[in-house]
């Protein structure tokens, strides 16, 4: 495996921004998706939303597809930021959506207002789960859920990286590897019930012909998916 130089996810992002769609744009992340919706209610009718970690706005687009009351989307990125708000601009329904610039360990958002708070592929920029887990149960209701996933641990078992290119050059963002058991631990000590954990693979269907991978990914998970409940 080549070396590329590893970056903070900071930035990474301010470099990566520009060619970052709003949509799943890798076999991966096209699993890791399926994953996550099918794990959303079909309807978000009344429903306020959080997306922690939204980047360019795909879990917004998705929850205001399913009729979301209020979208509530945040993250760390201002250039990430401006491709969401580009990804809104002339949406219809762009006014239930409110985006603003915080950390997933410090989320800019009031105690106990979202009705699911939804993390797609966030925690692992983060060295230390607890914190992060701390806050999507603290901006969330009782009762309330957490859809949230991250890439497989496996994957850093086997050397993968979360790569890039910008500018002609290919670039890494910072990952840390988050057991099972670290969820189930950070779960436990906070009060978010675990509901269901999914495992998906890669559908070969999704990979483009003639692309160059790692065989090894048609054969174990790409993604940990969870739904939470914050407990009463």
């Amino acid at each position: 495996m080549l070396s590329v130089p590893v970056l903070d996810p900071s930035e990474a992002y301010a470099l990566w921004a520009d060619s970052y769609p709003p949509h799943a744009h890798n076999p991966v992340m096209l699993a890791e998706e399926r994953a996550m919706l099918a794990l959303l209610p079909g309807r978000l009718d009344g429903i306020r939303v959080l997306d922690a970690g939204c980047g360019s706005g795909r879990y917004v687009l998705h929850a205001l597809a399913r009729g979301a009351a209020h979208v509530r989307g945040i993250d760390l990125s201002p250039p990430m930021l401006e491709r969401a708000r580009g990804a809104l601009a002339g949406h219809a329904d762009a006014g239930r959506v409110a985006l603003h610039e915080g950390s997933l360990t410090a989320l800019p958002a009031p105690a106990e207002t979202a009705d699911l708070t939804v993390c797609g592929l966030v925690v692992g920029h983060l060295p230390d789960l607890h914190p992060a887990l701390a806050e999507l149960h603290r901006v969330t209701r009782p009762g309330g859920r957490v859809v949230c996933s991250d890439f497989h641990p496996i994957g850093a078992a086997l050397g993968w990286q979360r790569d890039f290119r910008a500018g002609g050059e290919r670039y890494a963002v910072r990952h840390t590897r988050h057991l099972y058991g670290h969820w189930h631990a950070a779960c436990t000590a906070l009060g978010l019930a675990i509901e269901r954990v999914v495992e998906p693979m890669l559908d070969p269907a999704d990979i483009p012909a003639g692309a160059r991978f790692d065989p090894a990914a048609l054969h174990v998970p790409v993604a940990l998916v969870f739904q939470l409940r914050r407990l009463p």
